[in-house]
């Protein structure tokens, strides 16, 4: 079964409702999370439980360890948004509630390591922590938010490729073969040619994995793209390519409950639309 890979919801539930409904309609039912689950929307807690209930890991990035802990070097905006988040887990009136929330944020991974077989990732050890026997011959696959270098808070950019060469050589260095990242937003594949592959350049929106080459595939954002394309993005991970995935969702929804919130900053609602 290939593996849907998803990130960056940042508490948009409109957005995310539309990609699980997807998910569900190709008949999909592993469902990984590479972080931001809050952080900006005006959903935190229903994004956070949809998480907790389909996925079968996530990990933690920055605006979930913001609300954790501190934002730090957040702008404005995303600390007045961390600082609301945080109110919202501790207004739950339901304590049980408010403990497994708290404990799904104090429990999320900095990075996973899986591999990719015939039909998509597969962990590499079993629920009872013995090892997974292989079927065939499989890729190495590292999950992480950020970067391979950084986890957590580093960017990989699309222009990296011509600006920031040593950069992107030194993040390759960290991998052995596929990396999944989101973080920046931005979908697409970067190879350690060094280049840089958007969605709208793949046919079909899918990319080929090639003989020894290196990826690092940022997967998009679910509640928040900024590749000036306002549609929720997702990836599929098959056995042999990554294939790109952009659903259509109720903008308006989330705008307007952003908009009632003051803590909520006028501009978060307005990207929506732009997709930036």
């Amino acid at each position: 079964m290939p593996t849907v890979v998803i990130s960056d919801i940042h508490a948009n539930a409109a957005a995310l409702r539309a990609v699980l409904a997807d998910i569900a309609a190709r008949g999909l039912t592993r469902i990984v999370c590479l972080g931001d689950t809050v952080g900006y929307g005006p959903d935190p807690l229903e994004c956070v439980d949809l998480v907790m209930e389909k996925t079968a890991w996530c990990l933690m990035g920055n605006h979930d360890y913001g609300v954790l802990y501190e934002p730090t070097n957040f702008n404005a905006g995303a600390e007045s948004s961390a600082f609301w988040t945080r109110e919202q887990f501790d207004r739950e009136p339901d304590e049980r509630k408010r403990a497994v929330r708290y404990e799904f944020l104090n429990r999320l991974k900095v990075r996973v390591q899986e591999r990719i077989g015939a039909d998509g990732p597969e962990p590499i050890l079993k629920a009872d922590g013995t090892p997974s026997p292989e079927t065939g011959p499989t890729l190495p696959l590292l999950a992480v938010h950020g970067s391979p270098r950084k986890p957590i808070n580093e960017y990989i950019f699309p222009d990296d490729v011509v600006n920031a060469t040593d950069k992107l050589e030194s993040v390759f260095d960290k991998i052995s073969r596929v990396c999944v990242v989101g973080h920046t937003h931005v979908p697409g594949v970067f190879t350690d040619e060094p280049d840089f592959y958007p969605p709208t350049e793949l046919s079909n929106g899918k990319f080929v994995f090639q003989t020894g080459e290196k990826l690092v595939i940022n997967v998009g954002s679910v509640g928040q793209p900024r590749d000036l394309d306002n549609r929720a993005s997702y990836v599929i991970l098959h056995g042999t390519y990554v294939e790109f995935v952009r659903v259509a969702y109720n903008i308006d929804e989330t705008a307007k409950k952003i908009r009632q919130v003051p803590q909520l900053a006028d501009y978060l609602s307005e990207r929506l639309y732009k997709g930036q």
